[in-house]
């Protein structure tokens, strides 16, 4: 016999986040039918998030660094990230990225991409993170082929920072991930990084003309951070330019610098690019999906049944007369009646 679950109340369907009255059927942790019906449409019902973009093992440096440069802060091997994630213990460690991982589970986000410093044993760290949480996580180690192998994939930290071309191949042997921080502070790393055929960009702040080309005809796909770009004072990334020409997802980068909160994240975006609040909600959902090779983001049959419901009666909420609209740009954790993990209550 399977195990089902009913969820009730305005359901945002599918890409376009139709709202409907009615009924989303979940069983074994797959949704199993969106109907219909006549029912209390004051929860709303959507895909929980996808954070494309992590890097939680700051999370023992929350604001340290105030004042400091981008490289100063976040550059191998010695920026101050480096040195303060070297200093910790890995008890510490591992404490700090479970504390931000019960944040992330709070605040709706159903997986994450995460770019994980420290080889082998940082990935081992994430693990033991990870180990009583529902959510999910696709882990990209770094600094040596044999993280990769550890983990999902391989995060590169950008073109100017050494020849990445060894691990991209044996990253593309192994069948796994490969992203790559790009145009940050500047458009220099943009073709080098685009010349190892990555499965995703990171950042694109500098992108030119040229480099937006090169994105549109090789499809590869770009994950914004536009909260972290404005905090380290590297620009604002081009996100209707991207959004033109490739799939655009969210990410809330340095937990150092930035909460993990994905609400924050869609916020910033809608505010500082001119698209559409349903395009913001796609960035937050299916496209880090997508991006990610995971299941979820949307809800639809067939999907995973990851998904956030709000409370659209809520102070912050109600008189919404146009709710995507109003999830992107002012919903909160406040608003959050619950979370639905695929194979979990």
């Amino acid at each position: 016999m399977s195990d089902q679950t009913i969820l009730a109340g305005t359901i945002f369907r599918g890409r376009e986040f139709e709202p409907i009255e009615g009924r989303v059927v979940i069983e074994d942790g797959e949704i199993a039918a969106v109907e219909e019906a006549t029912v209390d449409p004051s929860s709303w019902i959507l895909p929980a998030f996808v954070n494309a973009h992590t890097h939680i093992g700051d999370s023992i440096a929350k604001e340290a660094g105030g004042g400091l440069t981008l490289e100063e802060l976040v550059a191998p091997p010695d920026g101050l990230k480096h040195r303060l994630l070297r200093q910790a213990s890995r008890e510490a460690l591992v404490d700090a990225m479970s504390r931000t991982i019960s944040f992330m589970q709070r605040a709706g986000t159903a997986a994450f991409v995460e770019f994980r410093e420290g080889g082998v044993d940082g990935v081992a760290a994430i693990e033991a993170a990870l180990r009583d949480s529902p959510i999910d996580s696709v882990v990209l180690g770094r600094e040596t082929v044999a993280a990769m192998e550890r983990s999902d994939g391989f995060g590169a930290s950008g073109a100017a920072d050494g020849d990445f071309s060894h691990e991209r191949t044996a990253t593309a042997e192994a069948g796994k991930l490969f992203g790559i921080h790009a145009g940050e502070v500047d458009a220099s790393d943009i073709n080098p990084a685009l010349d190892l055929d990555p499965d995703f960009l990171v950042h694109m702040v500098h992108a030119e003309e040229l480099h937006l080309d090169r994105v549109a005809d090789s499809e590869v796909p770009v994950v914004v951070c536009p909260r972290s770009n404005v905090v380290t004072n590297v620009g604002v990334p081009p996100v209707a330019d991207l959004v033109e020409r490739t799939t655009v997802a969210l990410g809330t980068d340095n937990v150092m610098t930035n909460s993990p909160s994905m609400f924050r994240e869609m916020a910033w975006a809608a505010k500082l690019a001119d698209v559409p609040a349903a395009e913001v909600l796609r960035m937050a959902t299916v496209n880090g999906a997508e991006i990610a090779g995971l299941n979820c983001g949307l809800v639809a049959e067939g999907r995973d049944a990851d998904l956030l419901v709000l409370d659209g009666d809520s102070d912050n909420l109600s008189g919404a007369q146009d709710p995507v609209r109003a999830i992107v740009r002012r919903a909160g954790v406040d608003d959050v009646e619950r979370v639905h993990y695929a194979g979990k209550a």
